[in-house]
């Protein structure tokens, strides 16, 4: 069964301030792919996409 989202970051106006991002990341060991999820602010999404934060 799927699970309700449930905005948290939502704080007098601010929850536009941040993004959810989702990378794919590969092991290297088995090689199965698994994924990451962060919440970050809008001016690091292309940090947190590149593999940097």
């Amino acid at each position: 069964m799927a699970k309700k989202v449930v905005a948290t970051l939502k704080v007098a106006g601010k929850g536009k301030d941040y993004s959810k991002v989702i990378t794919m990341i590969k092991s290297p060991k088995t090689g199965a792919y698994s994924f990451k999820e962060q919440n970050v602010a809008n001016e690091f999404v292309k940090d947190a996409i590149a593999g940097k934060l």
